[in-house]
């Protein structure tokens, strides 16, 4: 039998210059798909760049290479992700004048 969970790991946070999602433990999982709900983009030329990151122990991370594609207007994103360890987030940054992104971060587990 499969075992999956769904986790809302941020809800509707005004992000601004910077994106990272708290960590979450997913070991024992062989799959991952990180959603980004995107309701709000603003400034000036203002884009979001975010990328999955991972770490031994839920404090250092580091780019696992799996990224979305440049957001910059509202809507729903995904980045699927396998072969990851424990720890797993969304990090990324929002270029643009005076950049600022509401959005909800979501992560899908399954063995």
């Amino acid at each position: 039998m499969r075992h999956f969970q769904a986790s809302a790991v941020e809800r509707r946070v005004l992000f601004k210059n910077q994106v990272s999602s708290h960590p979450m433990e997913a070991g024992w999982a062989a799959e991952a798909i990180f959603f980004l709900i995107v309701e709000e983009v603003d400034g000036v030329n203002a884009v979001l760049n975010a990328a999955v990151e991972i770490s031994a122990d839920g404090i250092n991370w580091i780019p696992e290479g799996s990224v979305f594609p440049s957001i910059d207007k509202p809507g729903h994103y995904f980045c699927k992700v396998t072969n990851f360890g424990n720890w797993l987030r969304v990090s990324g940054h929002i270029h643009g004048e005076e950049g600022e992104v509401k959005a909800s971060v979501h992560l899908h587990l399954k063995s």
